[in-house]
């Protein structure tokens, strides 16, 4: 995997701090447990709108990272058109990655 942000979300991932799937994803927000929502660049409009307003309304911060199989992969499941990351520290050291990317 050479893409830094993505091995950052799969350590993420073993420490059990990562949601995936739209529906958990979006308790996490709603419950203020996510500090940072990764949306594949190839999801449904309709996905990108909803989360969009979603992390708007609140406050959460939104990435439009990778692809649907891609963002799977590096949480070990198939496809994922959204995950979450419910730890700030990872948060922020995934949001790093992304910049220099």
């Amino acid at each position: 995997m050479q893409d830094k942000a993505l091995a950052m979300l799969g350590m993420a991932t073993k420490a059990g701090k990562v949601v995936s799937g739209e529906f958990s994803v979006e308790k996490a927000v709603k419950e203020g447990k996510a500090w940072l929502v990764l949306v594949a660049e190839d999801a449904s409009d309709n996905t990108k709108k909803s989360f969009t307003n979603m992390c708007e309304f609140y406050e959460c911060d939104l990435v439009f990272y990778g692809k649907k199989e891609n963002l799977g992969h590096a949480i070990g499941k198939e496809f994922r058109a959204s995950v979450a990351i419910t730890d700030e520290n990872l948060a922020q050291a995934v949001k790093k990655k992304i910049t220099l990317v």
